[in-house]
């Protein structure tokens, strides 16, 4: 009974510590969340757990987010962000064409690797046909400087005479970002289904340079002839 008191009284400690440093109270907050939206989806997430594991009181979440889908679009914004600041658009822009399609796809394989949590809330978000994600303010105007580095390194490459010229930006992203989420968010099942260990070290390795040279092989290939855009 001692120890459950002390417990209790360590806990609630801690929770009114936590009130004192708003930011590192959300910060806990937004990664608690993000581990239950992750593993229980947006319906089966409950905010008591999120309170219980980030060790603040239930009513806090509230105040900061004001409701569990304003919490989850929160967790949204975070992960997307996070994706696109590894892509670097500024140094990628520097680049030689070839090399900066290939950081790009390089770095976007990567993130989605050490992020797999991006990975199952797309899949999340997906599911609810994107409707948390259209709420979003801060989401949408990142693409937009991601579509104009891949023109750029487009056109150069097309001046330069390397890059086919009917290579379409929103067409090119949806391949890079495909053939990575494809990949990592099916490992699963096609290990099983084509008995190989599609998540051990060596086969990611093989997986991200096959797409590399997948992306590189079209945009320096030519159109087929007779193919129409």
């Amino acid at each position: 009974m001692v120890a459950e008191l002390a417990e209790a009284g360590a806990r609630k400690a801690t929770r009114h510590k936590a009130t004192r440093n708003p930011e590192a109270s959300r910060s806990r907050i937004l990664n608690a969340a993000r581990n239950e939206f992750v593993s229980h989806g947006l319906s089966g997430a409950r905010v008591d757990r999120i309170a219980s594991h980030s060790a603040v009181n239930k009513n806090l979440i509230y105040h900061y987010f004001g409701s569990k889908e304003a919490l989850y679009l929160a967790v949204l914004e975070g992960i997307y962000a996070g994706l696109r600041e590894q892509q670097h658009d500024e140094d990628l822009r520097e680049l030689p064409p070839v090399e900066g399609i290939r950081r790009l796809v390089e770095s976007t394989f990567d993130h989605f690797v050490a992020t797999p949590e991006l990975i199952r809330l797309m899949s999340v978000e997906n599911i609810h046909f994107g409707e948390y994600l259209k709420r979003s303010r801060s989401i949408k105007p990142l693409y937009s400087g991601l579509l104009d580095t891949i023109e750029i390194l487009l056109r150069r490459g097309q001046a330069e005479g390397i890059f086919r010229s009917d290579v379409d930006a929103v067409d090119l992203y949806l391949s890079i970002s495909g053939l990575a989420y494809f990949f990592l968010s099916n490992q699963h099942t096609l290990s099983w289904l084509l008995e190989r260990d599609l998540a051990s070290r060596r086969r990611v390795n093989k997986r991200r340079q096959h797409i590399v040279d997948v992306v590189l092989g079209y945009l320096l290939g030519s159109p087929l002839a007779g193919a129409k855009g």
